[in-house]
């Protein structure tokens, strides 16, 4: 286990509008409030869904993922973290709760997904962690802590 602290900075309130789309825009509102670390709260509409619900084979490097798709209509509710990679970009890793009825996919968005009516996102900056995405063997880009210098 690894850890490091920080404290909360400003707090950014977004709504999205219909076909809107969920990653993009909170990555691109984060880089325009020059935000470099934060947690991001989804919830809402989504629809034209591409989520990763895991991989084909769990002991495979790197990992191939098994993605459930929809374009109907569907309740959202995720949690997700913003940190640069190691080229700089700003990326957002979301996981979320997102359903329909009976039919509840739960996994990671990542592969698209497009705002159904609203979308009302809620994102805290993080200060003083000093933490970035780093490409594994895994194929992923995964969160690894720094030293903090000082």
């Amino acid at each position: 286990m690894e850890y490091t602290t920080g404290t909360v900075g400003k707090c950014i309130c977004l709504r999205l509008h219909e076909n809107d789309p969920v990653y993009q825009s909170i990555e691109n509102v984060a880089v325009k409030e020059d935000i470099e670390a934060g947690v991001v709260f989804v919830i809402g509409g989504v629809k034209n869904g591409a989520v990763v619900v895991g991989p084909k084979d769990q002991d495979e490097r790197p990992l191939r993922p098994t993605v459930e798709r929809f374009d109907n209509a569907r309740e959202i509710a995720g949690i997700g973290t913003l940190f640069k990679n190691e080229e700089g970009a700003l990326k957002l890793h979301m996981h979320a709760s997102i359903g329909h009825g009976k039919e509840p996919v739960v996994g990671c968005p990542r592969m698209g997904l497009d705002c159904w009516l609203i979308n009302e996102i809620i994102i805290l900056e993080l200060k003083g962690l000093s933490a970035v995405r780093a490409k594994e063997a895994s194929g992923l880009e995964l969160l690894k802590l720094l030293p903090i210098s000082n």
